[in-house]
């Protein structure tokens, strides 16, 4: 079920990773009104911990702490797809941004109660290899949709393409409803002393390493289709299965990371995530040809998903059982607000300084890792 959540999520995601700049430039809407539209939709990723807070501490009407709210989450991303397609950004751009502001709230809502039914049932020594699965799943329907929604889109329409995810965000439903959660022991009882652990320092440097990945690797992310459309003329089809093999990529960081988190320990982890991080954004920076650009884009996918997955697997060790989906859920609030950060950043530094120069800088935070490892993994 974890995994299939996660693939309908990656399905959307394929959208916005693989198709949402283009479709956005289409229409005469520039990068940097791109950016801001992603810094904006983002939010509620951001604001998330009150979502988590909600779920840990309200039992909706007996059903649960996380099954109704993954089940209002999953409807209300659906009903935003739905209505989105019959709005036109380059002439009503302000509605557009708030249908993908609403829907991304139904995607926070529903992916911080999945997160926090994993945080309730995972054994500690299973967290990277379930978080590589997660993450696998998401990245898994990225790779299936993408290249997909590229051949809907140049066959068919935009409109198509809307209605298709709306329908592949429902794939769910019938699991999440066979859901029965169990009654929640003393120690994970919901306890507002619990969130003194954000005055530690060691906790503060997670939250900040979650910012740092995040910006840079979605800064990246967003601007590398318009980047291949710019230098070589790529078709949405093109677009599409270029997304798909990032979303291999994706697959195989997560699941290779998942594992290797496990055998070698996380601080070693996080520290050979950056480094491939850095190598490949650098990587992005190059592009020499179209035919090495689908060799960077997958080992960018590779970075993109050990380092995730390496992240959540540090973060889920972190959580204080009593506050688990609340805590979880601000870590990666923080992590989003580097997202927002990035995104905007990134539309903004292509306008003004290119392609090649933007991915170079993004390359270089990589070594800001090195201080907050140092403190997150301090003995």
């Amino acid at each position: 079920m974890f995994a299939l959540l996660y693939f309908s999520q990656g399905a959307v995601l394929s959208f916005f990773t693989a198709l949402n700049a283009l479709y956005l430039t289409s229409r005469g809407v520039s990068m940097s009104q791109v950016g801001i539209m992603g810094t904006i939709a983002m939010l509620p990723f951001i604001l998330k911990i009150f979502l988590g807070m909600l779920s840990d501490r309200v039992n909706l009407r007996g059903w649960g702490h996380r099954k109704p709210y993954i089940l209002i989450g999953l409807l209300v991303q659906a009903a935003c797809l739905l209505l989105v397609m019959w709005v036109d950004p380059g002439r009503n751009f302000g509605l557009y941004v708030l249908l993908a502001f609403l829907l991304q709230t139904g995607m926070a809502l529903y992916d911080t109660c999945t997160d926090g039914l994993a945080l309730d049932t995972t054994p500690q020594e299973e967290e990277g290899t379930i978080q590589g699965l997660m993450v696998g799943g998401r990245a898994l329907g990225v790779v299936i949709v993408a290249g997909i929604l590229g051949l809907v889109v140049d066959r068919l329409s935009w409109s198509a393409v809307f209605t298709g995810l709306a329908l592949l965000t429902l794939i769910p439903l019938p699991l999440v409803l066979r859901v029965r959660e169990g009654a929640r022991p003393a120690r994970a009882a919901f306890d507002w002393k619990a969130f003194g652990a954000f005055k530690r320092w060691p906790i503060i440097a997670l939250a900040l390493l979650g910012a740092l990945y995040s910006l840079i690797t979605n800064g990246a992310n967003q601007i590398v289709n318009p980047d291949l459309q710019l230098k070589f003329n790529i078709s949405y089809t093109q677009a599409g299965f270029m997304t798909a093999v990032w979303g291999l990529g994706v697959v195989a960081g997560s699941l290779a990371g998942g594992r290797l988190t496990d055998r070698i320990g996380q601080r070693k982890s996080v520290l050979g995530a950056a480094a491939v991080s850095l190598l490949a954004v650098l990587g992005l920076a190059a592009m020499p040809s179209l035919g090495a650009a689908w060799a960077l884009v997958a080992l960018f996918g590779l970075a993109y998903g050990f380092y995730e997955t390496v992240y959540f697997a540090v973060s889920m060790r972190a959580t204080d059982p009593r506050i688990a989906a609340s805590m979880f859920a601000l870590l990666m609030a923080v992590a989003n607000i580097g997202t927002g950060i990035g995104l905007a950043l990134s539309g903004t530094l292509v306008d003004a300084l290119g392609y090649p120069l933007t991915f170079v800088i993004l390359a270089g935070l990589n070594l800001l890792v090195l201080p907050l490892v140092n403190a997150v993994f301090k003995k």
